[in-house]
């Protein structure tokens, strides 16, 4: 794979249309917090969708036809983002991603869980129908379910995964967001959606870097990434070098440099790859 230290949307801006298969977006939520490098976390509500929407465009117009688009948010952001995502993408699911520990403020419900849209352009182009091990007493090893006495009609590989996860919580968001580590995005939440949506040898962008968990999934499942983070670049680079230090040393293939218009100009200094080179 290849990281990219800049803003997403000039990387995106130098990128070909119909490119990747898979894109996974964890963006900010513009909800106030301090992530002590710079970023405003707290802009007009106005100023920030504005800004999503242009992501959101361009994410959909490198999307490959029969593509991916997962974005990952709370829900008050999300029914926006879902909006947008529906002028030209095919919705597939709002799932639900339950959220432990938290509490109601104000005179609202008791908030539990987070939002990942799965839109896709056009028909899907690969679905993998994943499936969980049959869930038992951690204390007994006993079913916690009878299924109506229709357990011996279970598929033997487990239950289907439906749009509802509760075995993966989301990080709860802190007053200071300071990497390493701090609301780094789960690796199990990235893989799904990935082993959903594509083959391996697949082209994966995540537009937002972060912990580099989409980078890291990607890489699990055998899928090349393309990626941008505009902070900490050498955080994800140790993430990725401590973990596959083998594919650290070698070149991506040729259908990652494909997906640029420039064919990565080295003059151009939004396109220098990270020290690192690549994964």
């Amino acid at each position: 794979g290849m990281l990219f230290a800049g803003d997403c949307l000039d990387l995106m801006a130098t990128m070909r249309s119909d490119s990747f298969d898979c894109v996974f977006a964890d963006p900010p939520f513009n909800i106030g917090k301090d992530y002590k490098n710079g970023y405003n976390d707290r802009q007009s509500k106005e100023d920030y969708f504005s800004w999503c929407f242009s992501w959101i465009h361009e994410c959909g117009r490198i999307l490959k036809p029969g593509g991916a688009f997962f974005l990952y948010a709370i829900p008050e952001i999300a029914v926006r983002f879902a909006a947008e995502m529906h002028q030209t993408l095919l919705f597939r699911h709002w799932i639900a991603l339950s959220m432990k520990g938290t509490f109601p403020r104000g005179k609202k419900l008791y908030p539990a869980h987070y939002a990942l849209l799965y839109y896709t352009k056009g028909e899907p182009k690969t679905f993998n129908r994943l499936r969980l091990p049959i869930p038992t007493c951690r204390h007994c090893g006993k079913d916690l379910k009878d299924y109506g006495g229709h357990r011996d009609k279970l598929n033997p590989a487990g239950i289907n995964l439906t749009d509802f996860w509760d075995d993966t919580s989301p990080n709860r968001h802190r007053k200071f967001k300071v990497r390493p580590g701090v609301n780094e995005l789960k690796l199990m939440i990235p893989e799904r959606a990935i082993s959903i949506s594509t083959e391996p040898g697949d082209l994966v962008f995540d537009p937002f870097g972060g912990g580099g968990s989409t980078y890291q999934a990607a890489e699990n499942l055998h899928r090349n990434w393309v990626g941008a983070e505009l902070f900490d670049c050498q955080h994800i680079a140790r993430r990725l070098e401590e973990n596959f230090p083998i594919s650290c040393a070698q070149e991506p293939p040729t259908s990652v440099f494909e997906c640029f218009t420039c064919n990565e100009d080295h003059s151009n200094p939004l396109l220098r790859r990270l020290e690192r080179k690549s994964v």
